[in-house]
């Protein structure tokens, strides 16, 4: 069996329906492994497309997302898109091909150390000498997204590794071995021990908060923090990538904790005595809403661990462990919290022309119903933030620790591959949206339920809005933009230009008849977003 078909076989052994990606030269044998194989792939138009849209795939089906790509221009292409994934702990299994093995280091054509460079920005990079290791190593990353581990994983595939045979007993041999990771978790002894400590702490708490992360979405954890918060009337917090983990609309629920939360979150964060954090990382904009307060966390990555009681293991475990024990009554500690709203307190009725970006874009929220937002970079992704309720996982997603322009639009792509049963909209900044605009043609080859809004305010706004507080004047931020309509119908798609208060709501309508489909909406060019809230 060549190295590339046992390689394949055993992505669709494993459930992998969909990889994105772009062809070139060293990776070749593997894309020929793909054309008979189950497996479907789809190509972008970048490679950081392909990146992008393996992150969409994953966020929201919670299931690993595959990206590929060729050697050297090809695998560097990847970088911003496995950067994005990495910040924000998202499974991504990146897979690139080589130059053969005789000429690596030889400073041949398309030859770099793309191990070297991806390194820093995956959890663990496999860099195959012989098909036997190329096997094992996709078997082992397998193996650490079913342990729980999130964040990219890198395969390095040099061409004639591909193109060797690797034995096939010796290749069911490598599938059925018991592949044994070098996880630190805590054994179950310790765990115990920390799983008393942390019951004994919750006991004697009188205002306890939970600070939901990401973490509980990924380990399926979602039903476990809900019947705990319910079951013992612990309110919930959450950090910005794990909105969703308790839906927003419920009582229990205050909102995004830190630099942007709300007012209710940010008093429970300042105020509480025990803080059960759960599945994040605990960033510097979300200790921005926490006091001096006990902390209890729980996290598989111990890089991320901090506080008074770091617990090493999965959070779906932990919440099922810590089930049996007498809370104080959390009334009167829940009745100060709702005396702060949960809301923010934005007006977005105004029927000024120009129009406002928050009036536009919360009709776009109103109008997408149960659709899958995606939003991109700049002063649009702040207004998204706080104007829409996120009531699910995987229904806003967003590139939140590093921030790239160009996420929204080929994260779309993956977000439709993997929900094509529902509606996805982008929304975009007419800055973001021309990172990545090659992709329109991947929505409209596959012809994908998406929808764009375009809120073209004519420049980088955010950047243009911190020049304007921080500096004498604006420099490069002004925007001498395209026909966006003409590009759309370059690429096969209707579309519509809008600017006055309630045409966004009816283009979206129109939008979902007749996908896929892409709106401009013009924007007052001086609105800048609201500055966070000095919390207290």
């Amino acid at each position: 069996m060549r190295c590339a078909d046992a390689l394949v076989e055993l992505l669709e052994k494993n459930g992998v329906k969909f990889i994105f990606g772009h062809p070139g030269e060293q990776i070749l044998p593997f894309y020929d492994a793909l054309r008979t194989s189950k497996v479907r792939h789809v190509l972008m138009r970048h490679e950081q497309g392909a990146a992008h849209a393996a992150d969409g795939y994953a966020r929201s089906s919670g299931s690993m997302g595959v990206c590929l790509a060729t050697a050297g221009p090809g695998a560097l292409n990847l970088t911003m898109g496995v950067a994005t994934a990495y910040k924000d702990s998202v499974p991504m299994l990146v897979i690139t091909g080589d130059v053969p093995r005789k000429l690596r280091g030889k400073n041949v054509f398309q030859d770099i150390d793309t191990c070297r460079v991806l390194e820093p920005l995956t959890l663990k990079t496999f860099d195959a000498k012989n098909p036997e290791e190329a096997v094992k190593g996709l078997k082992t990353a397998i193996k650490m997204f079913e342990n729980g581990l999130t964040g990219p994983i890198h395969l390095n595939l040099p061409k004639d590794v591909l193109e060797e045979s690797v034995n096939v007993s010796s290749f069911e041999e490598l599938v059925n071995e018991d592949i044994k990771l070098s996880i630190k978790l805590q054994n179950e002894k310790t765990m115990d021990k920390y799983i008393s400590k942390a019951i004994k702490s919750i006991e004697n708490s009188q205002r306890p908060l939970i600070l939901a992360g990401a973490g509980v979405i990924w380990a399926d954890a979602v039903s476990d923090l809900r019947n705990f918060a319910e079951k013992n009337k612990i309110p919930v917090a959450t950090t910005y990538p794990g909105r969703g983990a308790l839906p927003e609309d419920h009582l229990l629920c205050l909102g995004m904790l830190g630099t942007r939360g709300t007012e209710a979150s940010n008093f429970a964060g300042k105020n509480c005595d025990v803080l059960l954090a759960l599945g994040c990382r605990l960033s510097e904009r979300t200790l921005h809403g926490i006091g001096k307060t006990k902390i209890i966390h729980v996290n598989t990555d111990d890089d991320v661990l901090r506080g008074d009681l770091k617990i090493h293991g999965n959070v779906s475990e932990f919440l099922k462990a810590v089930h049996d024990f007498e809370i104080q009554d959390t009334g009167e500690w829940i009745s100060r919290i709702m005396e702060h709203s949960n809301e923010y307190d934005i007006q977005t009725d105004q029927d000024d022309v120009p129009l406002k970006p928050q009036r536009a874009i919360k009709e776009i929220i109103n109008a997408s119903e149960d659709a899958i937002m995606v939003n991109d970079a700049g002063t649009h992704t702040t207004w998204v933030t706080l104007l829409k309720k996120v009531k699910e996982p995987g229904t806003l997603l967003f590139s939140g620790g590093f921030g790239p322009m160009g996420y929204g639009v080929p994260a779309a792509v993956g977000a439709a591959f993997a929900n094509p049963d529902k509606n996805v909209v982008v929304v975009v900044g007419d800055g973001g949206f021309q990172m990545t605009l090659q992709e329109l043609a991947t929505i409209s080859q596959h012809n994908l339920k998406v929808v764009i809004c375009i809120v073209n305010n004519s420049s980088l706004g955010i950047i243009k809005q911190w020049q304007k507080l921080h500096y004498d004047g604006l420099y490069e931020v002004e925007l001498e933009n395209p026909d966006f309509l003409e590009i759309a119908r370059a690429y096969r798609m209707d579309s519509e230009r809008v600017d006055s208060p309630g045409e966004a709501f009816n283009a979206v309508k129109r939008g979902f008849k007749e996908m896929p489909y892409l709106i401009e909406v013009i924007v007052d060019t001086e609105e800048g977003i609201p500055l966070p809230k000095v919390i207290k």
